[in-house]
């Protein structure tokens, strides 16, 4: 039997995340700083409040956020920039409507443009938005994310009207390339027992704004 994660196991799965659109400078200063003081493995950040001070952290930022209705050669370009600012892993939001739609061919070509602009070691994460996604589109949006290249897929952006992460898309993203690619669960993850049932279902990384209570609940 594998042993139950401890706190600091969970907190080596966490993204530390600020992505309201009044945070500034101070903020992400005050974010970075918490993140380092929780044992946490990353933050992520608007793209426009890059470059910052990322000592001892994995810096994380997102592209085409939060709709994904951008066109692949702005979610290209916003991604470069952002590697070019120090972000080490991008979080990209697919075109829902195209997996919605099916067009699975449109989600992995929008996938694999932004690839080629986050080349290795950078880390590719694509936020399917799987609250607003049928189990089939998100079957097929995860494997379409892979032939493209990713490294994750994540649940969620945290601003769509559908919904944040469930254990129910966690699960069936885990079925579905879980052991090649991560699964990032993320979206109103706000207490210790959501992320347990999270990583029960497959999670490999955890988006929370709210990461302090999560690790002061996750031995309580």
């Amino acid at each position: 039997m594998t042993a139950a994660p401890t706190r600091a196991d969970v907190a080596r799965m966490v993204d530390h995340t600020l992505l309201k659109p009044e945070a500034g400078p101070a903020d992400v200063a005050a974010l970075c700083d918490e993140a380092r003081a929780l044992g946490v493995l990353a933050v992520c950040v608007s793209p426009s409040l890059l470059p910052v001070d990322g000592t001892g952290l994995v810096v994380a930022t997102v592209c085409g956020f939060p709709s994904g209705k951008h066109t692949s050669a702005v979610k290209a370009a916003e991604a470069a920039e952002s590697v070019a600012r120090g972000a080490q892993e991008v979080d990209v939001v697919i075109d829902v409507a195209a997996a919605l739609a099916g067009d699975f061919d449109a989600v992995r070509a929008d996938v694999a443009a932004v690839r080629a602009a986050v080349p290795a070691p950078g880390v590719l994460k694509v936020i399917v938005e799987s609250a607003a996604l049928t189990d089939e589109a998100l079957v097929g949006a995860c494997l379409a994310a892979e032939a493209a290249g990713a490294d994750f897929v994540k649940t969620s952006t945290g601003f769509s009207a559908a919904g944040g992460a469930s254990t129910h898309a966690v699960a069936l993203m885990h079925a579905t390339v879980g052991g090649r690619l991560g699964i990032k669960a993320s979206g109103g993850i706000r207490t210790a027992a959501q992320a347990r049932a999270m990583i029960e279902a497959g999670a490999t990384r955890l988006g929370l704004s709210g990461t302090r209570a999560v690790l002061d609940g996750w031995d309580a």
